[in-house]
């Protein structure tokens, strides 16, 4: 049996939906398109907000990728190359910090901070927390809790006698219950999401701190090039 033609009004929906399709689709990718460069541009604005926060003193910027043969600048550098992390300068050029992203997963989702690395202490001096999907008022004190940011104004990022690794693994423990530099206090309530945090630093700074270890003067001397 053959399939009876479709009324011309039947077929002049069809085209006037797919038009509607095609024009809204063209939209989309237009305005997608013509927003990402200030996308790009405003998500670079914080992050250097970001990273001149968490290195008190910095004025500068500038990213870099550390891998096994050495540290070269972010820019055009691969992707997956290495380790991203960002030298923060003094208004005179000085090598003030390193900064660099972590992530891990906290109670309702990822969370993401970003630290900073002292290398004349050895220690990480500082935490921002960059993203979260924490519960309000509990997950979220990690952002704003004063005992909690204390563990990050000298928390111990010594590394072992090879240079391979920390000397002592960052680990949070129970509220109340640190006792080395090397530990941070929980925030009572909220120890998921302390971990999680816990976690971030270690897994980053385990990865990345070896890898600048022998290069800390090249980045001395960079202090006098301009970019971010």
């Amino acid at each position: 049996m053959s399939t009876p033609p479709m009324p011309t009004t039947g077929l002049a929906m069809v085209r006037t939906l797919g038009l509607v399709a095609a024009v809204c689709g063209a939209l989309v990718v237009a305005a997608y398109q013509g927003t990402l460069a200030a996308v790009e541009a405003n998500r670079r604005q914080a992050l250097e907000r970001a990273v001149l926060q968490t290195v008190p003193g910095a004025v500068r910027m500038r990213a870099f990728v550390a891998t096994q043969a050495g540290i070269v600048p972010a820019e055009g550098a691969p992707a997956a190359a290495g380790e991203r992390f960002y030298a923060a300068y003094d208004a005179r050029g000085r090598l003030l910090g390193i900064a660099a992203e972590a992530a891990a997963h906290g109670y309702a989702g990822e969370v993401r901070v970003l630290y900073a690395y002292d290398p004349a202490r050895e220690a990480i001096t500082g935490l921002t927390v960059v993203a979260h999907k924490e519960t309000p008022g509990i997950g979220d004190k990690v952002m704003h809790d004063t005992a909690f940011q204390a563990n990050f104004r000298a928390l111990d990022a010594r590394l072992n006698a090879q240079r391979t690794a920390l000397a002592n693994p960052i680990r949070v423990v129970r509220h109340g219950a640190k006792r080395a530099p090397w530990e941070i206090d929980a925030i009572a309530g909220a120890t998921v999401t302390s971990r999680a945090v816990g976690k971030a630093v270690n897994a980053s700074a385990q990865r990345l701190l070896p890898l600048l270890a022998a290069h800390l003067e090249a980045l001395r001397q960079d202090a006098g090039k301009d970019g971010t």
